[in-house]
């Protein structure tokens, strides 16, 4: 079924068919890169019902696809039904996951058995040492790469490998990541440090240049996704082995937005590096109609600004901890 009002677009007229939404604010793994803020009250995060509900909204607004994030939503013990509530909501056309693998070897069947049809992985490093550096005590990579091999076997219709890279913790290992992603059918994909934490960036151009010094040749492509990322494929690979890259400081990519994003806590923000926020959970405890929610999101998307200003944070704009936001 298609929407049934007017197609969603911000202030610039860039269609809206792409939804981030959190479902927790709580990770086990604490990255430096997320900047862990003090946790919502268990209370005040949207239930499944509301979770539902708001994906009923947005379907009906045009969004064709949701992405689940948090925090770490493997968290939510309702995570599968809400993975299976989303995809049979009407105008949903594709229902994925971000992850950091923890839980994903007793999860990967039953979440592609409830409909979730894309999965990305975090992996930021192939070493149990560097993790645990990178991410906290908690996190055992012994149990991300079960997962993420669990994932690789179900069938997932996209299944990707996240990489944060990060001067002097984990560059030297790209080119080791891509092969490791590669060898499960899985496309890894490397993102430029955000301005949301710890660490040194490393520009997409020299995440390029040094794949290719760790011997891999890689040519472009026109591979698109739902989001951000462009691509580049291994040179002569028959079926195509791609590498994406998300570079939102030195690649900016607003021209081409279409997402939007609900924090765990009922937030939403029509950019990530903006600071324009609204608050869905407060209106529907209030008794606000669809009508009004929907109201709320052209109200939002209306003062979305041409581009995000992560590169002015710290200076006139005090960005919202990743943690809780969904990234």
């Amino acid at each position: 079924m298609g929407c049934t009002t007017a197609p969603l677009k911000d202030a610039q007229g860039r269609a809206i068919a792409y939804l981030r939404l959190a479902l927790t604010d709580r990770c086990n793994f604490r990255c430096s890169y997320c900047s862990p803020a003090e946790h919502e009250n268990p209370g005040h995060l949207l239930t499944r019902p509301e979770v539902v509900r708001l994906g009923a909204v947005f379907g009906r607004l045009g969004v064709r696809r949701v992405r689940l994030t948090g925090g770490e939503p493997t968290l939510r013990s309702d995570l599968v039904g809400l993975v299976r509530d989303l995809r049979a909501t009407a105008g949903i056309e594709e229902v994925a996951l971000t992850t950091n693998g923890h839980r994903l070897l007793e999860l990967a069947r039953p979440l592609r058995d409830a409909g979730l049809e894309s999965l990305n992985v975090s992996l930021d490093t192939l070493d149990p040492a560097r993790l645990r550096h990178i991410s906290g005590r908690a996190a055992a990579l012994e149990d991300v790469l079960a997962g993420l091999d669990a994932a690789a076997e179900v069938g997932f219709a996209h299944l990707k490998v996240n990489t944060v890279v990060m001067g002097g913790v984990n560059e030297d290992e790209v080119g080791r990541i891509t092969r490791h992603a590669w060898d499960r059918g899985a496309s890894p994909r490397f993102i430029e440090l955000m301005p949301f934490g710890d660490g040194v960036p490393v520009p997409t151009a020299t995440v390029k240049r040094l794949l290719a010094e760790q011997g891999l040749r890689l040519v472009t492509d026109e591979k698109r996704g739902w989001g951000p990322a462009h691509y580049l494929r291994e040179e002569g690979s028959d079926p195509p082995r791609h590498v994406g890259f998300i570079g939102a400081i030195t690649e900016n990519f607003c021209d081409t937005c279409n997402r939007a994003r609900v924090a765990a806590n009922g937030g939403f923000q029509a950019c990530l590096g903006g600071d324009g926020r609204h608050n869905f959970r407060d209106l529907m405890r209030a008794g606000a109609s669809d009508g009004e929610l929907e109201a709320l999101v052209r109200e939002a998307l209306a003062l979305k600004t041409p581009r995000h200003r992560m590169d002015e944070a710290g200076a006139s704009l005090v960005l919202l901890p990743m943690m809780g936001i969904g990234g």
